[in-house]
């Protein structure tokens, strides 16, 4: 264990690293939702690692470039979609608040803000570690299964974003609240898709049939990126902001549309 230990280690260090250029370029650019694209990319690199890095010399096994593979994706995606909003739009709402918030202290405070965010990350990559590094031979169903949720969260989350941007680039619908396609049935659903991604790593990690206790850490994954996005930085803050611009049709959009999960709307 002492040897995983030392991974996860080198790849929080790395996420510090990766974290303190995000404090750089935002910056220097005034663009805060740089951070987050920072992060997915980061994550997804420090995952791959402690998927992939051979501690005892041997080459990978099956699961651990499975699991290498998804998190590759799923932070190159990510990456790659919030690098070209933050390039293209107005800063994220949620920082752009921050920043009137923290005032003269938005630079120090956001330091601090995105050393935390380092450290989110490599508590999450801990759930990547557990998965891939669980010892049982071969690939059995229940990883089928786990990839199958993975990818379809992955896609689902995609969606969700496409469909928002399509929303927002029409002239038609400024000053709306998006509640076409996905969006009719959460008010989040790239948040909902997150989380649901997340929720593959256990079933990737827990072994029923080979001595691996560390695969229950990886529960701490889903149960944590539910806590982050529904309760600090995700969800509340950016509700807040459609409250403060649009609140008649926030409001009515709320009262019909799920918070979190997919349902479908009330009429």
């Amino acid at each position: 264990m002492i040897p995983l230990l030392a991974l996860w280690g080198t790849a929080t260090l790395f996420l510090s690293v990766v974290m303190s250029a995000a404090w750089v370029v935002q910056r220097r650019t005034g663009q805060g939702g740089w951070a987050d694209a920072f992060w997915s990319f980061g994550l997804g690199l420090a995952g791959v690692g402690v998927a992939l890095f051979p501690l005892d010399g041997s080459s990978p096994s099956a699961r651990q470039w499975l699991a290498a593979v998804l998190i590759g994706l799923w932070g190159l995606r990510l990456g790659l979609h919030i690098a070209h909003r933050a390039a293209r739009e107005a800063e994220d709402p949620r920082y752009a608040r921050l920043r009137v918030e923290w005032g003269q202290g938005f630079q120090a405070k956001m330091f601090g803000f995105l050393m935390l965010q380092a450290g989110a990350a490599a508590f999450l990559a801990l759930s990547v570690l557990a998965a891939a590094r669980n010892p049982t031979p071969g690939l059995t169903l229940q990883d089928g299964a786990a990839a199958l949720l993975f990818v379809s969260a992955l896609i689902g989350e995609a969606v969700a974003d496409r469909q928002l941007a399509a929303f927002k680039a029409a002239p038609a619908h400024r000053g709306q609240v998006c509640d076409t396609g996905l969006w009719a049935w959460s008010r989040h659903p790239n948040y909902f898709f997150e989380w649901l991604g997340w929720c593959a790593w256990p079933v990737f990690a827990i072994s029923f049939s080979s001595p691996w206790p560390w695969g229950w850490l990886a529960l701490t994954g889903p149960a944590y990126i539910y806590w982050l996005l529904n309760h600090v930085s995700g969800v509340p803050l950016l509700e807040a902001h459609m409250r403060r611009s649009r609140p008649e049709a926030f409001a009515a959009y709320a009262a019909r549309t799920s918070r979190f999960f997919i349902r479908p709307p009330k009429r």
